[in-house]
């Protein structure tokens, strides 16, 4: 089943690699370098629209006329109790880094023994 599988998509990749030899970019090239119109044959006038009688409109009903839908009363809420306060210690301080970097010495190359 595998196999069959494979070779059906060798082939449709073998079929799209040799359609894909159309120059088609010289076709459109030549489309829009042409001057002329293409003669097109004349279609025939579009059928007007024939009068239709109006649609029957639906019945409306009164609002006062639906009954109007009664909910069942909310439960209350429970209370949360309130929870006593906890007293945690202090958070330990993070040292901070210093905001001098230390220098580099920096050192010259020696003198070139020959001028450029």
């Amino acid at each position: 089943m595998a196999l069959r599988n494979s070779f059906f998509l060798a082939l449709c990749f073998a079929g799209f690699a040799f359609l894909s030899n159309i120059n088609v970019g010289l076709a459109g090239r030549q489309l829009l370098q042409t001057t002329t119109t293409p003669n097109l044959p004349k279609l025939p006038p579009f059928p007007s629209i024939l009068n239709l009688p109006p649609l029957p409109t639906l019945p409306t009903t009164q609002p006062s006329q639906l009954p109007k839908p009664t909910l069942p009363p909310l439960p209350s809420m429970p209370t949360i109790p309130n929870l006593p306060k906890l007293n945690l210690p202090p958070l330990p301080s993070i040292p901070t880094i210093p905001n001098t970097m230390p220098t580099i010495p920096f050192s010259s190359p020696p003198p070139a023994k020959t001028s450029p």
